[in-house]
């Protein structure tokens, strides 16, 4: 009983020096503190999701033949700009343009038969028959025409899509045949493509994907996601950021890293941004109305939770709990306090409840913290 008896006694006097450190009496409190404070108001704040990610083109294509044949002229030059429609490459062509002519003349010939049918039968020299029979002969002709046609436009390979130009990997002479596998070989002898001619990309304007942590997911659900806007930085250069807007938000969450994907379309006039860049993104997914906001330094954290300090009467200071609902960029929107009350901002670590306090005169007029610009706005949610 007497260890016992001690251990109380022991236990009541670390308690009682405890709460006299937390809670000293007003003999022993420090003089007056010199602090920062300001008045509490209601602001919109932006909530900020910061992620990274890849530029992907707008549109992107590997040019291909279609048909097995031999390279005649190349009408583009490496990184060239290029438009819908335009004439890339030439094949040798006269194979399948004497098959066009050849076809192209047995239809020409076969409508004649059907015209002359045609009159034959309104002076009823042939049969009802006879001229069914010119009608079918001349349709299979003129379909022959126009098969041999696209044969023959084959030999034409022109751009499907506005864009620039890479890397090409055929030469006139060289041998190129259709495939999906984009692959060049070359020897003393010869250069024979299978696969793409040349690659096509769309730079502008161009995309971003990016993805978006699954807990962010319901902020962006709140928004139409057409509203929604980034801001996208590339490498080093951190003040230059290029802006744009969501396209569209993937319709299933991937569990294998348990985010959603996002893309999102930004303007690259200045060709500054190519496809497969790392990306930094910001994006705005929604604003808290009314909140009231202050600095993350003002919040005191303690095992019992998260408190600010609040100027009462006579300029004493007191905790008050509050609760974080959200924080981005030193800054964080809190609730538990009443706009208009005045907190410290700057000083707390000298404060104990009850502590007297003065403003200082380099702060006096001190403004209440203010939102994240939405010019700056990020992209993965803290």
């Amino acid at each position: 009983r007497k260890w016992w008896l001690l251990a109380i006694v022991v236990l009541v006097y670390a308690g009682n020096k405890a709460y006299d450190h937390f809670f000293p009496p007003e003999s022993k409190r420090g003089g007056i503190q010199t602090v920062t404070t300001a008045l509490l108001e209601k602001q919109d704040i932006p909530i900020i999701i910061e992620s990274t990610g890849t530029i992907v083109a707008n549109n992107i294509v590997d040019v291909r033949p279609q048909v097995t044949n031999v390279v005649k002229e190349i009408h583009i030059k490496e990184g060239q700009e290029v438009k819908k429609g335009q004439l890339l490459f030439t094949l040798d062509d006269r194979n399948d343009r004497a098959n066009y002519d050849k076809a192209k003349a047995v239809a020409d010939d076969a409508q004649r038969q059907l015209q002359r049918a045609k009159e034959l039968v309104a002076q009823n020299f042939i049969s009802k028959a006879g001229l069914d029979t010119a009608e079918a002969n001349a349709k299979s002709a003129a379909a022959s025409a126009r098969a041999a046609e696209v044969q023959l436009s084959f030999d034409y390979i022109r751009a499907p899509i506005d864009g620039r130009a890479g890397i090409i990997n055929v030469f006139p002479g060289s041998l190129v045949a259709p495939g999906n596998v984009v692959t060049t070989t070359s020897s003393s002898t010869a250069t024979t493509a299978l696969g793409a001619m040349v690659t096509i990309t769309q730079l502008d304007p161009i995309n971003v994907q990016f993805i978006v942590g699954e807990d962010s997911i319901p902020l962006l659900m709140q928004s139409d996601p057409n509203s929604l806007k980034v801001a996208v930085s590339v490498g080093d250069q951190q003040t230059q950021t290029f802006e744009g807007k969501v396209l569209v938000i993937d319709n299933q969450v991937d569990p294998a890293i348990g985010a959603v994907r996002v893309k999102a379309q930004i303007a690259n006039d200045k060709r500054l941004l190519l496809p497969g860049q790392f990306a930094r993104v910001k994006l705005e997914a929604n604003t808290l109305k009314d909140a009231i906001l202050v600095p993350s330094q003002a919040v005191v954290i303690n095992p019992r939770g998260r408190f600010i300090y609040v100027v009462g009467a006579e300029d004493k200071v007191s905790l008050k709990p509050i609760k974080v609902s959200y924080e981005y960029q030193g800054k964080a929107a809190i609730t538990g306090v009443e706009v208009g009350e005045r907190v410290v901002i700057e000083g707390k670590q000298n404060l104990r409840p009850g502590t007297k306090i003065r403003e200082s005169k380099s702060a006096a007029a001190q403004k209440p913290a203010e939102a994240p610009k939405p010019e700056s706005k990020p992209a993965d949610k803290k």
